[in-house]
């Protein structure tokens, strides 16, 4: 089978066809600071036992926080936290500067708000070219029931 090289841009276009939710990730990082990060790469795996995915890029600023994290919660976050996503996306600021948060299972922060949170141990990592796949066990979560913020295109969007 022959592999097309593909125009990143037109690739991730496509991508984005494929509305998701939008999560904030938070953890320790290696020298015991907070450390957050939006991403739309979270997914389910398995009920028994529960298990969740995100993936993180290589070239992300938190990246061997990450990668050296022990646990992380991920926040689904709630149609009207717009503000809040775009926070945790921008890089070279403090982003929990202002927040409320409290200290979840191995002292992971938690934020206030939130549709879903899910508290999870690492339990696998996988290489995933420029990106690697982080799967956790799942060991506590709390579901608010708001609808959730949703990203396509580019863009935000609600049910």
């Amino acid at each position: 089978m022959t592999v097309r090289d593909f125009n990143t841009n037109d690739l991730r276009n496509a991508l984005g066809s494929f509305a998701t939710g939008v999560t904030v990730i938070t953890a320790l990082g290696k020298n015991g600071q907070k450390v957050g990060m939006t991403a739309n790469s979270f997914n389910s795996v398995s009920l028994d036992p529960a298990l969740v995915l995100w993936s993180i890029g290589r070239d992300s600023n938190c990246f061997e926080d990450f990668i050296a994290a022990e646990a992380y919660a991920i926040h689904i976050l709630s149609e009207d936290q717009q503000e809040l996503s775009n926070l945790f996306a921008q890089t070279g600021s403090d982003r929990f500067a202002g927040l409320e948060t409290t200290e979840g299972l191995s002292g992971v922060p938690l934020l206030s708000n939130y549709s879903t949170c899910f508290q999870c141990r690492i339990e696998h990592q996988y290489e995933g070219g420029d990106h690697v796949i982080l799967v956790g066990k799942v060991l506590e979560f709390s579901d608010n029931g708001s609808k959730p913020l949703i990203f396509h295109r580019g863009g935000y969007g609600a049910i």
